[in-house]
Formats: structure tokens, C-alpha cells, sequence
């Protein structure tokens, strides 16, 4: 596996994947800002993903 740059991105229902840099997120899914290693994309999703619930799921509980 190559250390190539990846983005944290998310969705609508706030859940996160990795993508590319160098490449747009596909449909519906939005850059949040940080760029690194996949390892480190992932590292960041760790910490900011606290509910792997999606939005309209978590929702439903109030």
C-alpha cells in the first residue's frame, strides 16, 4: 500500500469514510477539511465519529 494523501469526508447522515485528495468525493459525500495518511484519516475519524449511528437515526431517540 502506497502512503498516498486521503480526505476525511462525510455525508449527509454525518457518517465518515476516507477518500482520495486527489480526487472529488463522489456524490453526496463532502470534504471536511483534513488531509493526511489513510492512517491518519482514519486516526481523525476515531475521534470525531463518536455516534456511528446515521443522523436520522439518532434523531428518532429524542
Amino acid at each position: 500500500m502506497t502512503d498516498s494523501r486521503m480526505r476525511v469526508v462525510v455525508n449527509d447522515e454525518e457518517q465518515y469514510s476516507v477518500w482520495w485528495s486527489d480526487h472529488e468525493p463522489p456524490t453526496g459525500w463532502t470534504a471536511t477539511g483534513f488531509e493526511g495518511t489513510r492512517e491518519e484519516c482514519l486516526d481523525h475519524i476515531d475521534t470525531v465519529w463518536t455516534d456511528m449511528r446515521p443522523l436520522g437515526v439518532r434523531g428518532r431517540d429524542r
